[in-house]
C-alpha cells in the first residue's frame, strides 16, 4: 500500500499532509490525472480528520 493511500485513522500530523498536499499540487502543476485526483482526496479526508483529531485533543 503507497503512502497516499494509507486508511484512515492513520497517525500522520496534519502538518505532514497539508505538506503532501501541497508537494502532490507543486509535483503535477495544479492538473491532476483521476488517480492524483483520488490521492488529493484521500489526502483532503486524512487533513481533516487530523486537524479535527487535533482540535479535540486539544480542547
Amino acid at each position: 500500500m503507497s503512502p497516499d493511500s494509507m486508511p484512515s485513522g492513520s497517525v500522520r500530523s496534519a502538518a505532514e499532509l497539508n505538506e503532501r498536499i501541497r508537494a502532490l499540487w507543486l509535483r503535477t502543476g495544479g492538473r491532476l490525472t483521476d488517480r492524483e485526483r483520488e490521492q488529493y482526496e484521500a489526502l483532503v479526508v486524512e487533513w481533516a480528520e487530523a486537524v479535527r483529531g487535533g482540535v479535540v485533543e486539544a480542547a
